[in-house]
C-alpha cells in the first residue's frame, strides 16, 4: 500500500487507514502528520505482538541498569583516583562517557515499547538518534585512539609516551570529528534521522531510494566504521607482533645464558606477557566487531542491497548488540585492570573484590599490556 498519490501528496490522513482487515500494520496508531517522517518500508509490516514490545522494553531496562552503573563507576573511579589519572586513561574515561551517553537515551525506547510504537513522536526520535550518533561514533573513534596510544607505548616506549596536553587535544578532535555526523542529519543538511524497526527507535535514514541517501550511507560507513576498524586492527596486530618478537628474543637470550627465564617474576605468573596482550587485542577487536558490524551491514543492505531482508525484527539485533557491548565494557575494565579493581576495593569495600596490592614494577608492566581492553 503506497502512502502517496499520483501527485506526490500524502494519501493517508487517518490512523484507521493503517489498519488491515485482520492484522494491524506498523504505524496504525501514528498521528497522520507523523506518518511522513517514517520510511514507507516499515509501514508494510504487521504490528508485532504486544509481548514482544514488552520483552524488548524489559531487556532495555536491564541494559540500562547495568550499563549506567558500570560506566558510572568507571567514570567516577578513573576521574577520582590519582593512581588512574594518566593521559592514557583519559581515553578510558571518554569511552565510558560515550557508553554512558548511549544508555541515557534508552528511556525513549522503553516508553515507546510499553506504548507499542511511535508514542513519543518525531521530536524524541531526533533526540534519540542524535545521542546515539554522538555516542556510537565517538566510541568508535575513541577506540581507534586507544589502539594508537597502546601501539606507541609498546612499540615506541621511549618516545611514544602520551602527555596530558596531547590526550586533551585528541579528545577534542574526537568530538570535532563526531559532532557533524549528528548535526547534518538532525538539520537535514545531509541525511536525516528516522524511525526504524518497530518504530520504537531511531537512526540514520538508510532506506530512502535516492543517490543522496546512498552517498551519505557510504561516506558514513567509511568514516565511522571502516576507518576506525582498520586502525584498530592495524595497531593491535602491530602490538601483538612487537610483543611476540620481544618474548622470542627474551627466550633466545635466556637459552644462551642457560637460564629458564630472564624475568624475575616468571614463576609468579602462569601467563606470559604475549598471551595477555593477545587476549587484550582479541577482546578489543571482538567487542568492536560485535557492537558495530551488524549496524554497518544493515545500513549497507538498506542503501545498496535487497531491502526485503530488513524486517523490523532483524533491525533490532544490531541495536541490542550495541547496547549489550555498552553494558559489557565497564566490567571488562574490572577484569583486566588491577589498579581499577584496587581503587574499587578501597572505595566500595562491600563489593568484596579482595584484590592484592601490586608493586610499582608489576603495575608498570600491567599498564603496558592490559590498560585498555574494551570497546564501545
Amino acid at each position: 500500500m503506497s502512502l502517496w498519490d499520483v501527485n506526490g501528496n500524502l494519501s493517508v490522513f487517518r490512523p484507521e487507514a493503517r489498519t488491515a482487515s485482520e492484522t494491524r500494520l506498523l504505524g496504525w496508531n501514528v498521528p497522520p502528520h507523523e506518518l511522513a517522517t517514517i520510511p514507507e518500508h516499515w509501514l508494510s509490516y504487521p504490528e508485532p505482538d504486544a509481548s514482544l514490545h514488552y520483552l524488548l522494553g524489559m531487556l532495555y531496562i536491564a541494559f540500562t541498569f547495568f550499563a549506567l552503573i558500570g560506566n558510572g563507576l568507571v567514570i567516577w573511579v578513573f576521574s577520582a583516583a590519582k593512581s588512574l589519572q594518566t593521559p592514557s586513561n583519559m581515553f578510558v574515561i571518554n569511552l565510558a562517557i560515550c557508553d554512558f551517553m548511549m544508555m541515557i537515551k534508552t528511556p525513549i525506547f522503553i516508553y515507546n515499547s510499553f506504548n507499542k510504537g511511535y508514542a513519543l513522536g518525531h521530536t524524541y526520535c531526533q533526540i534519540f538518534a542524535i545521542i546515539g550518533s554522538l555516542s556510537g561514533i565517538g566510541a568508535a573513534i575513541t577506540n581507534a585512539c586507544i589502539a594508537y596510544d597502546r601501539y606507541n607505548v609498546i612499540a615506541h616506549p621511549f618516545d611514544g609516551k602520551l602527555t596530558k596536553g596531547k590526550a586533551i587535544l585528541f579528545i577534542i578532535l574526537i568530538w570535532i570529528y563526531t559532532i557533524p555526523w549528528s548535526v547534518f542529519p538532525s538539520m537535514q543538511i545531509w541525511g536525516r534521522f528516522v524511525p526504524e524497526g518497530y518504530l520504537t527507535s531511531c537512526t540514520f535514514d538508510y532506506l530512502t531510494d535516492s543517490f543522496d541517501t546512498r552517498l551519505f550511507v557510504g561516506v558514513l560507513f567509511t568514516f565511522s566504521y571502516f576507518i576506525p576498524m582498520s586502525l584498530i586492527i592495524y595497531f593491535y596486530s602491530q602490538i601483538c607482533s612487537h610483543v611476540f618478537s620481544h618474548e622470542k628474543a627474551l627466550r633466545e637470550q635466556a637459552k644462551k645464558m642457560n637460564v629458564e627465564s630472564l624475568r624475575s617474576n616468571q614463576g609468579s605468573s602462569n601467563e606470559t606477557a604475549e598471551v595477555k596482550i593477545a587476549k587484550a587485542a582479541i577482546t578489543i577487536c571482538f567487542l568492536f566487531v560485535a557492537a558495530w558490524t551488524p549496524y554497518g551491514v544493515m545500513a549497507l543492505i538498506g542503501a545498496f542491497g535487497n531491502k526485503a531482508l530488513l524486517t523490523p525484527g532483524v533491525t533490532m539485533i544490531p541495536a541490542c548488540a550495541c547496547k549489550f557491548v555498552a553494558c559489557l565494557d565497564p566490567y571488562v575494565y574490572a577484569i583486566s585492570h588491577p589498579r581499577y579493581r584496587i581503587e574499587l576495593q578501597n572505595r566500595l569495600p562491600w563489593l568484596a573484590i579482595k584484590e592484592k596490592p601490586i608493586s610499582d614494577t608489576a603495575s608498570s608492566a600491567t599498564d603496558a599490556t592490559q590498560n585498555h581492553t574494551t570497546v564501545a
